[in-house]
């Protein structure tokens, strides 16, 4: 007999992960945001657009876990092909992180998550955000880390997948 569970989340960050530092000068202040999620951001030219598709055709719900916050949908989805997407409920960002303290995101993803399996894709988890979820989590997660200079790549998506699989072949055989 085969049980259908909640396909997992994939919480999604934008700055460093679908959109590549790679020699940008980011913003230095709070008021420069404004610009930098706009659609007049010079830098929006470094999203690969071949990830929208890439990632509709993961097995997961796709969310926005981003200080971008609803902007993401405004700007980024357009670009990327993809529907609007929900937004997760995130505290605001600090002005600056702390790597020796648990990211401001952890806490909000694993509460959105509510126990069911999850993804979070973003340049700036820690160990320190594993252990957290380890222990705070009570349903499967992996929590993945790009390297924000070139952001998602191929390599990255074969992972997603390739433990969205997994999560899939586990519920099957409950």
């Amino acid at each position: 007999m085969t049980v259908h569970a909640e396909r997992p989340l994939l919480f999604l960050d934008v700055d460093g992960t679908l959109l590549p530092y790679g020699g940008a000068r980011l913003p230095s202040a709070l008021e420069e945001w404004d610009g930098w999620q706009d659609v007049s951001n010079p830098q929006l030219a470094k999203i690969d657009l071949a990830h929208g598709p890439r990632l509709l055709a993961l097995p997961c719900v796709l969310m926005w876990a981003t200080a971008w916050m609803h902007d993401a949908n405004e700007v980024i989805a357009p670009l990327l092909g993809l529907p609007e997407l929900p937004v997760a409920d995130l505290p605001d960002a600090p002005e600056e992180d702390d790597p020796d303290v648990l990211h401001w995101k952890t806490r909000a993803l694993v509460q959105a998550a509510a126990g069911r399996p999850f993804i979070w894709v973003d340049d700036e988890i820690t160990d320190l955000d594993r252990a957290w979820v380890s222990r705070h989590h009570r349903g499967h997660a992996l929590l993945h880390r790009v390297d924000s200079m070139i952001g998602l790549v191929a390599t990255d998506f074969a992972v997603l997948d390739d433990w969205l699989r997994d999560r899939r072949t586990q519920a099957q055989q409950r």
